[in-house]
């Protein structure tokens, strides 16, 4: 921005000043040969004078040598070559031809014309001379007709240089302004886009700009406070859900078998962790997909990272999954090596999404279809790790793209979107896929063409 400012002002300036000193200059061409031709005619005048007296009568030879004497003493150094052609065609002083012009002067006409060869030429005629009128004849060079024309351009010149850079130097403090105006809104824009919803910009610069800063400043608050009353929400609905959890505590401590009360127990207590996991996370600074906090808070990066084993944790969600899949007639198959393998997320967080994958299996097919989930850590020189749960239901439909709050089966959407989530704060992406199996046929409970969903998840800072 800055260099086009800087652009379209050396061009304006040039053009503005091309305009003005180009004629100018012209002018000054026509002045300085004006200013010639007229001292040149009044010389040829003045010596035309003096050649009348010395030629006014007829007598000794002494009378053309004063003429010749004084044509002599007219051209002297530096001065235009001047001449005087007598009436019966001789020439006193530098040769010159008798041209029709010098004809047409000895009929009494006073003039100047400018010769095919260039310069100027003036003619006067010298009247009452014995024998018949001689000319006064004075030829100038484009030297002598345009003397002194190059330091007026020269200074013409400098003129047009000086405004050009003082031109550019002002366009050069303005785009300054603008440009470090503009830098700091972006600035600005660059923290809010970090999560850092207290930045705001200061109004300054051109109206437009102040305008857009004071914009900028609305939408920070407006974010702010959409924010804070969606985690707000958040919170107080998962505080809501504390007193029907409760009840069915109370409830699964009621039952008379004990093993069926312990199981049930096991589940309401993992809810409350899920439900004190909510508002602990609405209650968090905001930071964004690299982990940095809206208010200044810890980095994700070095000790404040968050790290777990895959391995144990999608271990430990599938033993929990297994007796629902006992009682719908599933096989829940787990692969896993016996080494940790450590990702950049947080452990509760990546059991929400583990429970996400699986929970989408027992809602989105029919009872007795099994499946598979996999732990394996990344291939090659690659931290992290690779979650992958393949199922042997009917697939995703044909061209489903999943998107958050639109599953496209009744639910509500956000199963696939929290383990999205996990991978790319971690680093990493999901795929899904659905090919049909080799066995091919109906699309049965174990022979469907099946879903198959990878979540890469990145591994920890070193």
């Amino acid at each position: 921005m800055r260099l086009r400012i800087l652009l379209v002002t050396a061009v304006t300036t040039a053009l503005v000043l091309a305009t003005l000193l180009v004629p100018l200059a012209l002018l000054t061409r026509s002045h300085a040969a004006d200013r010639a031709t007229a001292d040149a005619t009044a010389r040829a005048q003045s010596l035309a004078a003096g050649i009348g007296t010395a030629l006014a009568h007829p007598g000794p030879e002494g009378s053309r040598a004063t003429a010749a004497s004084l044509v002599t003493a007219a051209n002297g150094a530096n001065l235009p070559r001047t001449s005087v052609i007598l009436a019966d065609g001789t020439v006193l002083g530098p040769p010159a031809r008798v041209t029709d012009a010098v004809r047409l002067a000895r009929y009494g006409r006073a003039f100047a014309y400018a010769p095919p060869e260039g310069g100027q030429t003036v003619l006067v005629p010298v009247q009452g001379t014995s024998g018949g009128t001689a000319v006064v004849h004075v030829a100038l060079t484009d030297t002598q007709l345009y003397a002194g024309t190059l330091p007026s351009w020269l200074a013409f010149a400098g003129l047009g240089a000086g405004l050009v850079l003082l031109g550019l130097l002002v366009a050069d403090r303005l785009g300054a302004r603008l440009v470090g105006s503009t830098q700091r809104l972006a600035k600005v824009a660059d923290r809010l886009a970090a999560g850092d919803l207290t930045a705001r910009a200061e109004p300054e610069g051109p109206p437009e700009l102040r305008l857009v800063a004071g914009q900028l400043n609305h939408l920070a608050g407006r974010i702010e406070g959409f924010l804070t009353a969606e985690r707000e929400n958040a919170a107080d609905l998962a505080h809501r859900l504390r007193t029907p959890v409760a009840a069915l505590r109370l409830d699964a401590e009621g039952l008379r078998d004990p093993a069926e009360a312990e199981r049930i127990a096991a589940d309401v207590a993992a809810l409350e962790r899920s439900v004190d996991e909510v508002i602990r996370t609405a209650r968090k600074p905001l930071r964004d997909a690299t982990g940095r906090t809206g208010a200044g808070g810890p980095s994700r990066d070095g000790a404040d990272e968050p790290s777990a084993d895959l391995a144990a944790v999608a271990r430990e969600r599938a033993d929990f999954w297994r007796p629902l899949a006992e009682d719908q007639g599933r096989t829940l198959d787990f692969q896993a090596p016996a080494a940790p393998v450590y990702v950049r997320a947080d452990e509760a967080e990546l059991a929400a999404a583990v429970d996400a994958l699986i929970g989408n299996v027992f809602d989105h097919t029919p009872e007795g279809v099994g499946m598979r989930l996999h732990v394996s850590a990344a291939a090659g020189d690659r931290a992290g790790g690779l979650l992958v749960i393949e199922d042997d239901g009917p697939g995703f439909p044909e061209g489903h793209v999943p998107q958050r709050g639109k599953s496209g089966g009744g639910s509500t959407g956000l199963g696939l979107d929290i383990v999205r989530r996990v991978a790319e704060e971690s680093g990493g992406r999901t795929e899904l896929t659905a090919a049909r199996r080799a066995s091919g046929g109906e699309d049965t409970p174990g022979n469907g063409r099946g879903a198959r969903v990878e979540a890469h998840l990145g591994g920890p800072s070193a």
